[in-house]
């Protein structure tokens, strides 16, 4: 792990010397076409924020895609932009005290993906004021008109104009001519990064018994996006609404895979070989031999849910042999609903600094992360979890064209633009990007996703900018200059963390 990453302190001296900057043609005839530019108002959750590397931090918020908009929309009649104040963050950390971590960094010292050294700055004293980027990390969609949201948000509390305010009516209050609106992504995203832990509230029309972890109703979600976009547009201010990605496609959940260990790492472990050869005998097929052959690859072992427990053939069956009888109803407890991973499941980014590490839950040596101690629920995303994922996502998307078609708003359909970063994603430089998260040399300079495989890094928002640019151009009639992606900063390396 620690050799991947030395050689990426080279590639931070261009990314951290590269500042932003922008392609205007000072000869192009730039014009706001149909849409007035001159109050423009963003809603949303975290991607609306500039959140990135796992937190908002001066830097990083400066790079959110509203405020890059805001500076193309100041080429066609677009009036002054605020974000909540981040000054306070005078060391760049980020995090929130009490509440978040500090930024994720890469340490190129030691190799890996660490929280930069350092406490947080940031603190909870009220800004009391209506900003233009009105993006609320952890932010649902039934979250966005709910008054005192502030007491369950510590980011909307620091600016929040008061203890009863609403996220969308302190930006209604701003009389917007213009306005970005990309909700819903939590509604559904909390669920699959906690490992489909939260319940499915597919029925459920009450999303004041919904917890932090649970997915939407879509009817639920459909009524407060009507209502999001009625308060918004209530003065005859345009916009653009932006889908929401599907899961699939970020490398949160791409990243690791199933089959996460080498077979020169168990063929060692004699443990682990003799305790696969014996469920073999008696899950039925669930768990197979380990491969030793060179080369070859061991799916990892989890948990599912959704399985027949096995329980009592397991422990009946260990009580018979010696070694394991003093075991059995411990085995019989912790692989009764195990199996193997296959390609159809997802293993969480969380996941891989588990993987292989010993459990405090087990007793050696069945206790071996992924090996001998199945993941858990909330370290892999099942066919079954994914499912009801994709059935949300594509009912809340539906919701947001329908509602958008019928104020004749602009879509930026993000859940087809992200989903092209599986196979890739070519941009009008000819450059072409991925989700290929931190592969390779000739892959993580073109990643434009932050460390914490869910966010865009600074890039990555500038790509999604351009999106919106595109989509304004064409659905109002405008003539707006485009990013350069290439322009702004990547991921985030430090020489030494401490």
């Amino acid at each position: 792990m620690k050799n991947k990453f030395i050689y990426l302190s080279v590639l931070a001296i261009g990314f951290m010397s590269c500042e932003p900057e922008f392609e205007n043609d000072v000869n192009a005839n730039y014009t706001s076409g149909e849409a007035d530019f001159s109050r423009y108002v963003a809603v949303g959750n975290s991607l609306t924020a500039g959140y990135m590397d796992g937190t908002v931090y001066k830097s990083g918020q400066a790079n959110s895609f509203p405020n890059l908009l805001s500076q193309q929309f100041a080429t066609i009649g677009g009036g002054a932009f605020t974000q909540p104040s981040f000054e306070e963050d005078v060391n760049n950390l980020g995090g929130i005290q009490g509440f978040a971590g500090t930024r994720l960094v890469i340490n190129a010292s030691a190799g890996g993906v660490q929280n930069i050294a350092g406490a947080s700055t940031i603190t909870l004293t009220p800004q009391a004021k209506a900003y233009n980027n009105m993006g609320v990390p952890g932010a649902k969609s039934f979250h966005l008109g709910l008054q005192g949201y502030a007491a369950l948000n510590p980011y909307f509390a620091r600016h929040a104009t008061s203890p009863t305010a609403s996220v969308i009516a302190d930006a209604v209050s701003l009389n917007p001519t213009f306005f970005t609106n990309w909700i819903g992504a939590n509604d559904v995203l909390a669920y699959a990064t906690t490992g489909g832990i939260g319940v499915n509230q597919t029925g459920n029309l009450n999303p004041a018994t919904y917890g932090m972890n649970d997915i939407t109703d879509p009817t639920v979600f459909a009524s407060v996006y009507s209502q999001i976009i009625n308060a918004l547009t209530v003065n005859g201010a345009k916009g653009v609404v932006a889908t929401i990605p599907s899961v699939t496609s970020i490398p949160f959940f791409t990243t690791v895979p199933y089959n996460a260990l080498p077979a020169e790492a168990t063929a060692s472990n004699t443990n682990a070989l003799q305790l696969y050869g014996f469920l073999a005998q008696v899950t039925g097929g669930r768990i197979l031999p380990l491969s030793t052959a060179a080369g070859s690859k061991n799916p990892v072992l989890i948990a599912d849910e959704t399985l027949t427990s096995l329980s009592a053939q397991i422990s009946g069956a260990a009580s018979t042999i010696p070694t394991l009888a003093p075991y059995a109803a411990a085995l019989g407890q912790l692989y009764g609903k195990a199996r193997q991973a296959t390609a159809s499941d997802l293993i969480l980014l969380t996941a891989s600094g588990k993987i292989g590490q010993p459990n405090a839950a087990g007793v050696a040596p069945f206790n071996v992360n992924g090996v001998t101690f199945p993941l858990q629920d909330g370290d892999v995303l099942i066919p079954s979890e994914k499912t009801a994922i994709a059935n949300a996502t594509a009912a809340y998307n539906s919701a947001i064209v329908s509602i958008a078609t019928a104020k004749n708003l602009a879509v930026a359909d993000m859940n087809s633009i992200m989903n092209q970063l599986v196979s890739g994603l070519k941009i009008e430089t000819g450059q072409v990007y991925t989700a290929n998260y931190f592969s390779s040399s000739t892959t993580e300079g073109l990643v434009l996703f932050s460390l914490d495989g869910v966010h865009p890094n600074a890039r990555g928002y500038a790509v999604i900018s351009n999106e919106i640019i595109k989509v304004i151009n064409s659905h109002y009639k405008s003539n707006m200059p485009l990013l350069n992606p290439s322009y702004f900063p990547g991921i985030n390396i430090v020489a030494t963390n401490n």
